[in-house]
Order: C-alpha cells, then sequence, then structure tokens
C-alpha cells in the first residue's frame, strides 16, 4: 500500500518544481533577450563562434530560413555520428577494442541521438568506446537539446512578435542556448554527481570476483559528463544498459531526485520563459498548470496501482506491492516518480524495468508518451508541442462560441489550425502504422519477447517512445537481429526494427518541427487586437481545462483501442503472459 512517507517524497519534488521553474525561466528569458549574463569570456566564445560560421547575428530569419538551418544542422550531426559509429574499431580511448556495430544499428543509434530520442537497441558498456560516447553520444545529446531550444525560442517570437515578420536568427538561439543554458548547468550537474560517486574515467573495466565466486568485470568511463546532459537536456541514453538503475549512473536517492529535478528543469521553465517574453506571466502559469495537472494525476496512478500490485500476485497469496524490477533503495514512490518523469518529459532515461510495471501502471508512462510528449514534454519540443494544442483548444471554443479563434490577440486562421493537425497527429500515426506493421510482418514479430497482451505492449510501446522521441522501453522488445539470421537476408543485413524505428524517430521529431515553425511565421508579424467584451481569455483555470480536454480527445482517445488489446488486458487479468 501507498504510505505517508511516499506521498511526502511525491509532494516534496512537486514542490521544488514549481519552485524552480520561475527562477530557470527568467534566466532563459534574458539569456535569448541577449543580457550581458555570464562573464565577458563567454561572450567572446559566442563572437568566435559566428565568425567560424561567417554568421551575422543580426540578420533575422524568416520560418523556412529557420527550418533549413535547423534541418542542416541536424543533417550534419547524423552524419558526422553515423561516421563515428561506423569507423569505432579505429578510435582512441577504446581500452575494450570494440569495433563497429552494423550499418543498420548505426542509422538506428545516429537517428536516434539527432532526434532527441536516444532508444538504444545496444548495451552502451559493451557495445560502444568512450570516444563514441563523449565524441559522438554526448556531443548530440548538446546539440539536439540546443535545437529543441532554439525552435521553441523561435515559436515564442511568432506569438510576441507585433511587427516583425521573422522569427530571430536559428545560430544565435542555438549558440546561447548550448553556451549559456546547457553547458554550465550541465558542468554543475556533473560535478554534483562525480561528488556523490558516478562514475568518471578513462580507465578499462575493473575486474572482481563476486560473492559467488564469479569472475567479472565491471565497465568503466565518462559516466557523469555524460550523465548530466542526459538528463538536462532530456536525451534518457546512459553510459550503462540499465541506465539510471545502475549505481555507477545513480547511486544514492539524492543523485536519483536531482535526476528527476533536472530532467524537468529546462522544460517547465520554458513555461515560465514563455509568460515573460508574451508579456503576460499569467499565459506561462496557465501552461504549467496544464502539465503539472497530468503528471500530477500519473504519478497518483503509477504509485497506486505498483503499490497495490498485480492480479498474479494476490492470486499467488505475495504482498507488499509490486516490487519485481524494482531498485530497493529507490522504494516504490521514487521509482514510479521516475517512471512519470522520464515519460512526461521526452527522456527515457529509467530507474527500474519500465515492462515489470503493473498493467496499470505501464497504461500510464505510455499513455504519457501518447500525449505527444506535451506534458512537460523534451527541452523546447514540450513547449511548442503543447502550443499547438493550446491552439487548437483556441479553435474548438471559437466554434462553440461562434467567433473566429485568437489567442494573444492574434487571430488563428484556416491555415495554422491545418498546420496544427499536422503537428499534433504526425506522432500518432508513425506510432500506430509502425505498430501495426510490425505485428503484422513476420520480421517485426522476431522482435517481440513475449506472447499476449504483454507482447503487444512491448511492440506498441516501442513505436509510441520512438516517434514521439523518448527512448524509453519495455524490455523484451529486440531491434538488432543478425544479418546472416533466418528470414533477414536482404541488401546489407539491415533488419526490420532497426529501420522502421529509426525512420519513425527522425519523421517524428521533423514532421512536427517544421510544422509548428511553419505555424509562427504565419503568426509572426500578424496584427494583436487589443482584448474586447467577447474575448476569450487564455491565461485563465477555465482554458486551461479546455486544453486538458482538448489533449484528452485529440491525442489519448487516438490510442484507446491499443491501450485495451494491451497493458489494459493484462492488468485485469491474473496471468503475466511471460
Amino acid at each position: 500500500m501507498t504510505t505517508a512517507q511516499g506521498w511526502l517524497q511525491v509532494g516534496l519534488f512537486c514542490a521544488l518544481l514549481t519552485a524552480l521553474t520561475p527562477l530557470l525561466g527568467a534566466y532563459m528569458h534574458k539569456v535569448f533577450r541577449g543580457d550581458a549574463i555570464l562573464a565577458s569570456s563567454a561572450g567572446r566564445v559566442e563572437r568566435g563562434f559566428y565568425r567560424i560560421l561567417r554568421v551575422d547575428p543580426g540578420e533575422e530569419q524568416d520560418w523556412k530560413a529557420y527550418a533549413r538551418s535547423v534541418l542542416v544542422v541536424s543533417l550534419g550531426s547524423w552524419l558526422l555520428l553515423y561516421l563515428i559509429l561506423r569507423t569505432q574499431g579505429i578510435h582512441p580511448f577504446n581500452p575494450a577494442g570494440f569495433s563497429s556495430g552494423p550499418a543498420d544499428l548505426s542509422f538506428n543509434t545516429a537517428s536516434s541521438f539527432v532526434s532527441n530520442t536516444n532508444w538504444q537497441f545496444y548495451a552502451g558498456e559493451t557495445t560502444l568506446s568512450n570516444f563514441s560516447q563523449m565524441a559522438g553520444l554526448a556531443v548530440q545529446n548538446f546539440v539536439s537539446a540546443a535545437v529543441g531550444i532554439a525552435v521553441a525560442i523561435a515559436v515564442i517570437r511568432g506569438f510576441s512578435n507585433r511587427s516583425l515578420s521573422t522569427l530571430g536568427c536559428f545560430w544565435v538561439d542555438f549558440t546561447r542556448a548550448l553556451l549559456y543554458v546547457l553547458l554550465p548547468i550541465a558542468f554543475a550537474l556533473a560535478l554534483l554527481f562525480v561528488s556523490q560517486g558516478v562514475v568518471q574515467s578513462l580507465a578499462p573495466a575493473r575486474a572482481f570476483t563476486s560473492l559467488e565466486g564469479a569472475e567479472q568485470a565491471i565497465a568503466l568511463g565518462p559516466v557523469a559528463s555524460q550523465e548530466a546532459i542526459k538528463l538536462l537536456g532530456t536525451n534518457g541514453g546512459g553510459f550503462f544498459n540499465v541506465n539510471s538503475a545502475m549505481p555507477f549512473e545513480n547511486p544514492s536517492g539524492l543523485v536519483n531526485v536531482v535526476q528527476m529535478l533536472a530532467i524537468l528543469a529546462i522544460p517547465a521553465g520554458l513555461t515560465a520563459t514563455f509568460g515573460r517574453m508574451v508579456g503576460n506571466r499569467r499565459q506561462g502559469w496557465m501552461i504549467y498548470g496544464a502539465m503539472f495537472a497530468f503528471f500530477a494525476a500519473a504519478v497518483a496512478i503509477v504509485y497506486a496501482a505498483e503499490a497495490h500490485g498485480s492480479p498474479a500476485q494476490h492470486l499467488a497469496g505475495i504482498a507488499g506491492g509490486n516490487l519485481e524490477g524494482k531498485e530497493t533503495r529507490f522504494g516504490m514512490p521514487g521509482t514510479s516518480l521516475f517512471a512519470v518523469v522520464t515519460t512526461v518529459a521526452s527522456c527515457g532515461a529509467v530507474n527500474a524495468a519500465m515492462e515489470s510495471l503493473t498493467g496499470i501502471g505501464g497504461a500510464i508512462p505510455m499513455a504519457n508518451m501518447m500525449t505527444g510528449e506535451v506534458i512537460f514534454g523534451g527541452v523546447g519540443s514540450g513547449l511548442y508541442s503543447m502550443l499547438m494544442f493550446v491552439i487548437l483548444a483556441v479553435f474548438v471554443a471559437g466554434l462553440m462560441v461562434g467567433r473566429t479563434p485568437e489567442l494573444l490577440g492574434k487571430k488563428i486562421g484556416a491555415r495554422e489550425v491545418k498546420l496544427t493537425m499536422i503537428g499534433t497527429l504526425a506522432a500518432p500515426l508513425l506510432a500506430l502504422v509502425a505498430t501495426a506493421a510490425a505485428i503484422a510482418s513476420g520480421h517485426g514479430l522476431r522482435s517481440i519477447h513475449n506472447g499476449g497482451p504483454q507482447g503487444f505492449s512491448e511492440t506498441l510501446y516501442a513505436y509510441v517512445s520512438q516517434a514521439n522521441n523518448n527512448g524509453s522501453a519495455f524490455a523484451g522488445y529486440t531491434g538488432f537481429v543478425q544479418p546472416n539470421a533466418p528470414g533477414n537476408a536482404g541488401a546489407f543485413g539491415l533488419t526490420f526494427a532497426d529501420l522502421l524505428g529509426g525512420g519513425a524517430m527522425l519523421a517524428g521529431r521533423f514532421l512536427p518541427l517544421v510544422a509548428v515553425l511553419a505555424i509562427a511565421g504565419a503568426l509572426a508579424g500578424r496584427t494583436a487586437h487589443p482584448d474586447g467584451p467577447g474575448t476569450l481569455r487564455t491565461d485563465t483555470a477555465t482554458f486551461g481545462a479546455l486544453t486538458i480536454g482538448t489533449i484528452l480527445l485529440v491525442a489519448l482517445l487516438t490510442f484507446v483501442p491499443a491501450l485495451l488489446l494491451g497493458p489494459v488486458v493484462q492488468g485485469l487479468t491474473d496471468r503475466m503472459f511471460r
């Protein structure tokens, strides 16, 4: 059963997050407004970066130019990461002598980290060199996160600009996100993690003898530095296969709480940045309130479900809740809270086995992702995805009262609504189509480890996670299959799950991104009308409730049949189907 101590832990975390939101939001507002915040040395680095790129920081871009810059950086990042992964055999800092993985696995991994998904079809400590981890994955953790933040700032300008039809300069926003937001906070987090026992080393694996007398080896590596940006940038891809369940990545309860706060800090803070940039802080708090309402409900349900246990446990006479797959040092509240935090954000880091959650406990993280990762969501992507649902809510409200929909004084036209539908429905359609293809295909069935509703849940979770750029997984779903395995022949030995998942991650990242930039471009410079007696206020609790209802109708109802086939059925049965 749940305990008062457990609820106190949840409540304390929520209070810390709420208190941190306006502070970090105000800081980011100053950063992207161009205030001199850090030492002049950082300013010199910023100006030097512009000179290297031959970029004029004062040159504004319209939405098409801004989108082209995003796509150029992302394409260049993908090619560089793929090259690093394919040349691993000649890398320095490779004490284990790892060779390169197959082409299809490298394609999936490059697509995963460039899209800020960080889905891993491999075990990091037994597959990648320290050079690949540092120069490849960790760098993309910074780059993909900075791209998301830059796009969110550009979209906010589309709502706030009154005379300019431009969205700012991508290179300026990208650079400032790196230099003034991600790098300093990640550096401080890495130092804290090292002080608490997170490993930071380039030494080879350390051999030891277990209590049972078995000879084993524990991998070492640059964990703390990668851990910091993995969490802060809502990336989620860990150095170790078991991610934040590994003591070398997450050694204590204190670090566990800090890691959860790091995941949500920037997505939550951007709501306050939005309020300040549009000149209406209440608007930012409305968005935060809608996100927080979803988050609080999800935590309560998962914690209650895990504390209650599964029907199979009750039938077997096992009391004390569901402890399968959980780290006892974090306890049930810390595990349940982490499972929700990582799936309301576009993160994917885990401190327990998601597959071991109860049927209902596993359905909630899946449902969190099915909203389109708008419950805080990824750094940047969560805010701009939520703003598309705000536009839908305004449109629905306008239909109900017979008025032209307006948001922040700007009229919402047919073009913006069509683009919004593309942006909000892209990920759900990708997830459902990919799941259907995997279930209906013989190649897809090879990736499913379990039978019954659990096997279906594994597949659905995998493609919901990848299409929504989350990255967490039910452990039973596997992607890499040897190229010469029976039934897997084909050019270059490319495997079904790697290719399908990689394509879903790229499309799930860039289709909504381009759509929301087009919306911002249409709104930028549009005349803002002053509020009148009939104006629909969008900074109230009532409108927040309407936004929540819109998300439930558009996002979650799309997946209700799929949920009924998987986790809901499992939660109502007395067998685990494993």
